[in-house]
């Protein structure tokens, strides 16, 4: 659900994902409507882009539903997110998002765990590419590989988390009860945007 506060920020562009559930990206009807509700949301919210993926149980682009998307979508900018790295021919679901028209980026790791481990394939989508759609490397992007990853593609533009963590201001914390999926999980370990860490992604981009 897009975040109200959203008319607040000025500085930078924003879009919001469309993604209604977790695990795969084939939706039942109910799903794809919720989805298309999101995106009439959206437009109300005045955002810059939504950002959305849409498979056939083939893992091939399911290029009715996706244009469906993209017609509720305009003007808004639209990103096709990493459903692409669940497809089953990485090259083919390019060409047919290229097919469909106004959509602007594919948000991929080269359909490996990270951008780092994929970046032949990136370098290969981005090729291939040549200008008609942005390829937008993300997924375990640091410090520590961002210049290789945008050097390879010679990249604009990438997509990080540059996750951390800051600490609950709970005093009293219940051992017994979790209300993550387990009682393993960091309860009180809630998970920010570390400014540091992006502060220095954005000096080596």
């Amino acid at each position: 659900m897009p975040n109200v506060q959203l008319d607040k920020i000025q500085a930078i562009e924003y879009q919001i994902e469309n993604t209604d559930m977790g695990g795969d990206f084939c939706y039942d009807d109910d799903e794809f409507d919720a989805m298309l509700e999101d995106i009439k949301l959206c437009h109300t919210l005045k955002v810059e882009g939504v950002v959305f993926g849409v498979l056939l149980p083939d893992g091939s682009v399911d290029k009715i539903r996706t244009a469906r998307l993209v017609e509720a979508a305009k003007p808004m900018l639209v990103t096709f997110h990493r459903a692409f790295d669940m497809v089953k021919d990485p090259f083919q679901a390019l060409e047919d998002i290229i097919s469909i028209g106004n959509i602007q980026r594919i948000l991929t790791s080269g359909c490996e765990r990270s951008a780092y481990e994929g970046l032949d394939t990136l370098v290969q989508l981005s090729n291939r590419a040549q200008g008609r759609i942005i390829i937008l490397p993300g997924a375990g992007i640091s410090e520590r590989n961002v210049n290789k990853i945008v050097g390879a593609m010679d990249a604009k533009e990438v997509h990080v988390g540059a996750g951390g963590t800051r600490e609950s201001s709970m005093e009293f914390r219940n051992p017994c009860c979790s209300m993550g999926y387990a009682v393993s999980a960091p309860e009180y370990a809630l998970k920010v945007t570390s400014a540091t860490k992006l502060g220095g992604m954005i000096q080596r981009f």
